[in-house]
C-alpha cells in the first residue's frame, strides 16, 4: 500500500504562487506515474498534470498550461506542484495520486490511478 500526504496549499491572491507536495510512505513510488488532480466546489475531478516515473515526461490540461510544473525526487519519494500566476478559478481542492504499477508513460485518466491523497485546500482570492 502506499500512502499519499498533500501539502502546502493555502490562500493566495490572484497572480501570487503555491508549491505542492505530496510525500508518499508505504512503499516507494519511484517506479509508478504520479499525478495531479483537482476539485473546485460543485465540479467533477478533473485533471491538472501528469508525470512519468522517471520525470522525463509531463502533460498539463490545457487550463494550467504554462503556469504550472509538475515536478518529483524519487530520492524523497516526493512530488511536487509549482503553480504560478493563479487565477481565482485555479481555487480548488488538489489530489495527488500514483498508479499502483510501474509503467514508463504518463497518465491522464483519473480511472488508472491507484493510491490518492487526502487533498489540500487552494483559495485564489481576486
Amino acid at each position: 500500500q502506499v500512502q499519499l500526504v498533500e501539502s502546502g496549499g493555502g490562500l493566495v491572491q490572484a497572480g501570487g504562487s503555491l508549491r505542492l507536495s505530496c510525500a508518499a510512505s508505504g512503499r516507494t513510488i519511484s517506479t509508478y506515474p504520479m499525478g495531479w488532480f483537482r476539485q473546485a466546489p460543485g465540479k467533477e475531478r478533473e485533471f491538472v498534470a501528469a508525470i512519468s516515473w522517471s520525470g522525463g515526461g509531463t502533460e498539463y490540461a490545457d487550463s494550467v498550461k504554462g503556469r504550472v510544473t509538475i515536478s518529483r525526487d524519487n530520492a524523497k519519494n516526493t512530488m511536487y506542484l509549482q503553480m504560478n500566476s493563479l487565477k481565482p478559478e485555479d481555487t480548488a481542492v488538489y489530489y495527488c495520486a500514483a498508479a499502483g504499477r510501474p509503467f514508463r508513460g504518463v497518465i491522464r485518466r483519473e480511472w488508472e490511478y491507484d493510491y490518492w491523497g487526502q487533498g489540500t485546500q487552494v483559495t485564489v482570492s481576486s
